[in-house]
């Protein structure tokens, strides 16, 4: 398991059990599909577990109020970054704390040159994130919006 601190924060891989819970629990069929995915992911690769699993986002007490996820490994060195915050966490920070912790850990790997993200061209909130974390526009459009990318 990786793990990450941060001044508020644990981060962490989730285990195969806490994925099926996950999975189990969730209602929108979308994102059960997205993490059935990334479980299959997990477990095709578990010597990369972390560049599939889900990654927890906890406060120090334990408490669990969000989710991030690297999209696998491209061959050219990139990796994409998923993150979300539940609603009642949003606001604080949080999110810019985690993603900022994952993505220095993820440029620490020797594999990896650039993470990369997208997000709905109207999620501000997000986009602002990303800035925060040091992404800047690729000028690209994927599927679900503007693409943004952070290099070594």
């Amino acid at each position: 398991m990786t793990k990450l601190e941060t001044k508020r924060l644990i981060i962490r891989t989730a285990s195969r059990a806490e994925m099926l819970r996950i999975i189990d629990a969730q209602t929108d069929v979308t994102m059960k599909t997205a993490y059935r995915e990334m479980l299959q992911g997990a477990e095709a690769h578990p010597d990369r577990w972390e560049w599939y699993a889900i990654w927890m986002i906890e406060k120090k007490d334990g408490e669990h109020i969000g989710d991030l996820c690297f999209k696998g490994q491209n061959a050219d060195g990139s990796a994409e970054i998923g993150y979300g915050i539940y609603e009642e966490y949003r606001r604080r920070g949080y999110a810019s704390e985690a993603v900022g912790a994952a993505v220095s850990w993820a440029l620490r790997q020797s594999c990896v040159t650039r993470i990369e993200a997208e997000t709905d061209p109207d999620n501000k909130a997000s986009q602002r994130v990303l800035a925060k974390c040091g992404f800047v526009p690729t000028g690209k459009v994927g599927e679900e919006g503007p693409r943004f990318a952070k290099t070594k």
